[in-house]
């Protein structure tokens, strides 16, 4: 029961981390970011980070790992928010 729960425990942190990349694609291909709000992309963005730092101090590698990857992605389109208001 254990390997299963790690498997969706991965195949999960696979799926929320890569939904990201293709917003941070499109982002930096048009340029334009109208449709993302500020307020939530920064909430987003500071949450992943404590989601990171959880799992950096319970030990555990996926949610540390793929809230890690997320938050660069979440950043990145933070910082284009900002850049292309």
């Amino acid at each position: 029961m254990a390997a299963w729960l790690d498997s969706v425990e991965i195949v999960a942190a696979v799926c929320t981390t890569m939904c990201w990349l293709p917003q941070a694609v499109k982002i930096i291909r048009e340029k334009r970011t109208e449709g993302i709000s500020l307020i939530t992309q920064s909430v987003f963005t500071f949450g992943i980070g404590l989601w990171a730092l959880y799992g950096l101090f319970a030990g555990n590698r996926p949610i540390l790992y793929s809230n890690s990857i997320t938050f660069g992605f979440s950043l990145a389109i933070l910082i284009l928010k900002l850049r292309y208001r």
